[in-house]
């Protein structure tokens, strides 16, 4: 399924366009500091067409000196393999060097792709960070990030067709690095209920912040 297919059927493209205008601007006199890329379920033994944009686009924004580094977020949540860790990678067969990749392997949601990768751009004295994903994703967690963080994650969706020219690039892996030993899925030990509470940042412990919100980077 091409990139332009599965995109433009869900979402406009007005709207990220200026989201990626907005964010890009802030580049011309140096690139941010990390891009977060969150994770999406590795089945089959191969990358599906959401994680395939989503590494891609990483890779289209380092190669275009719009981040020095790149965070994948993603836990073995759905499946027995590391999701940060496989996009790292096929993001290393694309070409980004293993130096510029940091991982998250704690995130299970959205949010907390988000929250844990913030975390882990601290730690590493990163200043400036924004998201990089599809544009549904990105639109849905808007809020979350002007809520949440001290510092701003600016948004850099996907320009669908900036995409397309990728349709045909398909590198290969070997997933067993990511791969994790005795796995249970998520849905064998919480509700729906429960992981929809959790796409929405309720497992996260926010009391523990000032105001519910992480201090600035």
């Amino acid at each position: 399924m091409g990139f332009s297919f599965l995109f433009s059927c869900i979402t406009p493209r007005k709207g990220p366009q200026r989201a990626y205008d907005k964010a890009v601007l802030l580049t011309r006199d140096q690139p941010f500091d990390a891009i977060i890329v969150p994770g999406i379920p590795f089945k089959h033994g191969n990358w599906d067409s959401v994680m395939k944009a989503r590494v891609i686009w990483a890779w289209v924004l380092y190669k275009n000196n719009i981040t020095r580094n790149v965070i994948f977020s993603g836990a073995a949540v759905y499946s027995p393999y590391k999701e940060s860790v496989v996009m790292g990678l096929y993001a290393q067969q694309l070409g980004i060097p293993a130096a510029h990749i940091f991982y998250d392997t704690s995130a299970r949601h959205s949010t907390e792709n988000v929250y844990y990768a913030y975390l882990l751009a601290k730690k590493q004295g990163f200043k400036t960070l924004a998201l990089a994903t599809d544009p549904f994703q990105s639109f849905m967690l808007k809020g979350f990030l002007r809520r949440r963080f001290a510092s701003p994650i600016y948004r850099l969706p996907f320009v669908v067709d900036t995409l397309a020219a990728y349709n045909s690039v398909n590198p290969k892996i070997d997933p067993s690095p990511a791969h994790v030993e005795n796995f249970t899925s998520i849905t064998s030990n919480q509700s729906y209920v429960r992981r929809l509470k959790g796409t929405f940042g309720r497992d996260i412990d926010w009391s523990q912040y000032d105001e519910g919100q992480l201090p600035p980077l």
